[in-house]
Order: C-alpha cells, then sequence, then structure tokens
C-alpha cells in the first residue's frame, strides 16, 4: 500500500534496475549517483572499493578474460563485500559451468559463516547485532534477492549468466565450460557523509562533478590505483574512508572459501 498522497495498492519492483540510479552491471557499467552512466573495467582477478565511507564500506570483486589480440580485460563484478560496525556481509556468485536458471547459485556469508536463505516461508534470513538489523530476503526463487541493512543500504542482487548469443554479440570468446556467472546490483544508501569515496560512492557527493565523457560509447571511469584493495576482505586502499576494526579471520579468509572464481 502507497498512501503518500491516497492509499492505493502499487506493484514494487523488487529486481536491480541496470539503468537506475545506484546499479552496477554488465562488464561492468555503472549509473552513479548523479545519474550518468560510466564503466570502470578494474582487472581480472581484482578488487575495488565500490564505497568507502565513516559506517559503510563496500568492496566488487572482478573476474574475466582477455581473449587474444585484446589490449584489455572483459570484466564482470562475481562477488561483493559489505562492511559496517564490526561486521562483513559477502554475497557472491558461484562458478556455473552450465547454466540453469531453477538452480540457486549465490553464496552468502555473514561474518565468515555460510547463510542459508529459507526458500519457504517468510524466505528471508535475519539477524540483529549492534542493533543493526540485517535481512536477507528472497525476491525470486533462485538468484535473486533483496539485502536491508538498517540506517545504511538497501540493494537488490541478482547473479546472473553471460549467455551465447551475449557471448557472441560481444565476442567474448568465453569457453564452453563457464557460464561467468556475475552479479547485477542496484544500491540505495542512507547517511552517506559529503566525503563518501569509491567507484560509486564518490558520484553521491553533493559537490560531486563527473569526468567521464558524456555522449560517447563507452564512457570511462578510471582509478583503479585508487581504489584497488589488497583483497575482497580488505577495507584499506588509497583514498579508502572506512576506520571500523574488522575481525582478523574476516579479512584473512582465502578467496577459495567464499566461493570466489577466478577466471
Amino acid at each position: 500500500m502507497d498512501c503518500k498522497s491516497k492509499c492505493e495498492t502499487v506493484c514494487k519492483f523488487r529486481k536491480p534496475k541496470c539503468e537506475g540510479y545506484g546499479s552496477i552491471c554488465y562488464d561492468p557499467r555503472l549509473v552513479g549517483g548523479d545519474g550518468v552512466m560510466f564503466y570502470f573495467h578494474g582487472a581480472k582477478g581484482g578488487d575495488f572499493a565500490l564505497v568507502s565511507d565513516d559506517q559503510l564500506h563496500i568492496n566488487a570483486h572482478f573476474i574475466g578474460t582477455r581473449p587474444s589480440g585484446r589490449t584489455r580485460d572483459f570484466t564482470w563484478v562475481q562477488a561483493l563485500s559489505i562492511f559496517f560496525d564490526s561486521h562483513t556481509l559477502i554475497l557472491a556468485a558461484k562458478k556455473v559451468s552450465l547454466w540453469d536458471v531453477a538452480v540457486d547459485n549465490l553464496i552468502v556469508r555473514w561474518d565468515g559463516d555460510t547463510v542459508q536463505v529459507p526458500t519457504d516461508g517468510e524466505a528471508e534470513w535475519r539477524t540483529n547485532e549492534d542493533r543493526r538489523e540485517v535481512v536477507v530476503e528472497r525476491t525470486d526463487d533462485a538468484n535473486s534477492v533483496r539485502v536491508s541493512v538498517s540506517g545504511l543500504l538497501e540493494m537488490d542482487v541478482k547473479v546472473t549468466p553471460i549467455g551465447a548469443e551475449e557471448n557472441r554479440v560481444h565476442n567474448y570468446q568465453l569457453p564452453s565450460d563457464d557460464a561467468f556467472a556475475h552479479l547485477e546490483t542496484q544500491f540505495k544508501f542512507k547517511n552517506l557523509t559529503d566525503m563518501v569515496e569509491g567507484v560509486l560512492g564518490k558520484t553521491y557527493r553533493p559537490d560531486y562533478v563527473s569526468l567521464v565523457k558524456v555522449g560517447v560509447a563507452m564512457p570511462m571511469m578510471g582509478g583503479e590505483d585508487k581504489y584497488r584493495t589488497p583483497s575482497l576482505h580488505s577495507p584499506l586502499c588509497n583514498v579508502c574512508r572506512f576506520k571500523a576494526v574488522v575481525s582478523t579471520a574476516i579479512v584473512d579468509e582465502t578467496s577459495s572459501t567464499v566461493g570466489i572464481a577466478q577466471h
């Protein structure tokens, strides 16, 4: 029910809108808080800070491939690590050989432990620690969830493959035994400071002026050197702002324990 003006029933869109503000999809294409679309390629196997603020930090792990004759990688976001308070929430796509829409290929981990999100009843997992409620709610039978962290963010996440037609059109030259499953995500942030950093985060600054060339086919944003982190589990980079204490056990996890696909 929407009662902002008069009470009426409305449909809520519960999947990432790849054209919407705060989205990151495809290889990878972002739409900033200013509404400007841009690409950030990162690097195959690299980890980069999407958002870094006083109370929130989000890293992305990139998978990719470089066909013969190309000068750069094709890349996609395969995992996200969200830091807040003293906690870490990870969402990742499993490495998939053959895509089956009925099979759930989403990994969810909370402070290092794998979380099983129910598929029946309320179809959600929730916790309330340090007076901060965290909810992971299924928005489809498989591969799609909405994540809410009270006072900080809401995000829609979907695991999706690279299809045969997409592979052909873009000439990715992907192997036949790897669907390159990755994440499509849309963020809605709460209480960001005016000094927020990160590939996506800085576009939410009130004084931000985009440096990408609007109107070209692929407006590029650089900054890999500023936003690269030592791993998916580290909130450290050259311009990162997040200062909360993170458990050593979380930071030192190897990529294999989170299901990170190393393409």
